[in-house]
């Protein structure tokens, strides 16, 4: 199944529902900050639903889903289901150790122990 990602802002948060006796979801909508703005409804399930007390409304959050689809009815259904939310901006902590510049554009690069000791530079002007 393919991941996704967005960023928006949390417009809305809805309680808890518990569809049966095992069984909870729990919708939130974000808007996303393109030209034209689009209002997107996400679903948490089971023990995904509580992730999203951590966030305020109109806070800016990064959405991680997958897209789940079924028949039902002769009808057919498909849920955006987030399964993990970071904050976005400045009080935003990575997501990642920062990897050497070396390392990510495949090492090719020389070393500043490479360069010329005299003071100098192999420039030809």
């Amino acid at each position: 199944m393919n991941k996704f990602e967005i960023e928006g802002r949390l417009v809305v948060k809805y309680d808890t529902q518990k569809k049966t006796e095992t069984f909870s979801t729990r919708e939130f909508v974000i808007e996303t900050l393109e030209t034209y703005p689009q209002f997107i409804k996400f679903q948490m399930t089971q023990d995904k639903c509580i992730l999203l007390d951590d966030y305020a409304e109109n806070s800016m959050i990064k959405v991680n889903f997958d897209i789940r689809g079924r028949e039902w009815q002769g009808k057919y259904l498909t849920n955006l289901n987030a399964w993990r939310l970071e904050k976005v901006g400045s009080n935003a902590a990575p997501t990642a150790e920062a990897m050497p510049v070396d390392e990510a554009f495949g090492g090719n690069f020389p070393s500043l122990e490479d360069e010329p000791q005299n003071g100098g530079d192999d420039l030809p002007f």
